[in-house]
């Protein structure tokens, strides 16, 4: 059995509430075991003996739509992975102490260097981003209400989907899968 994560989209945001039992019993459902959510955001721990992460993302997308009613994009890690995301340093320490808010975008794949260009392309005065195989790591210098950069316009500038964590919760949530 491999123990995963999935960061879904849009689960508890405008206006799509789910309780976590339910989410829990999705998963479930779908034959995981130890299916456990981490806080209220669209984190669900669960083991599966399946290999290919691709396939449980579509499988979980399929169940959840079908479920909910609405689309859920789903970005699946092993623990390990999750555990080398909270480790990677996307910035030098003294950058991420004195920004206000450092967060990570998982997508479905590593962007090519065209996208990569256009993700560059918006960093600001306030807002700086690296790329580690299927993250995007965003430092943010000021409230993030300040910044013309979030989820959304991650999504459009790069066509793809997307979902955001903050690092508090990714290094936590890594913490309790080790």
């Amino acid at each position: 059995m491999t123990r995963y994560i999935a960061f879904l989209r849009a689960i508890n945001v405008g206006g799509h509430i789910v309780k976590m039992d339910e989410l829990r019993g999705i998963f479930t459902g779908l034959g995981f075991s130890h299916a456990e959510t981490f806080i209220a955001s669209g984190n669900v721990i669960f083991e599966s003996s399946a290999k290919d992460s691709k396939a449980l993302e579509k499988k979980i997308a399929a169940q959840l739509y079908k479920s909910l009613g609405f689309e859920v994009a789903t970005f699946i890690r092993t623990d390990s992975e999750l555990t080398r995301i909270a480790a990677y340093q996307a910035f030098p320490q003294s950058q991420i102490d004195a920004a206000a808010a450092f967060n990570i975008a998982f997508l479905s794949n590593a962007l090519d260097d065209s996208a990569q260009k256009k993700l560059m392309s918006l960093t600001t005065d306030i807002d700086s981003f690296a790329t580690h195989e299927r993250e995007v790591y965003w430092l943010c210098q000021k409230k993030q209400s300040e910044s013309k950069f979030s989820n959304a316009v991650l999504e459009k500038t790069l066509g793809v989907q997307s979902t955001l964590r903050g690092i508090n919760t990714i290094r936590k949530m890594a913490e309790k899968v080790k």
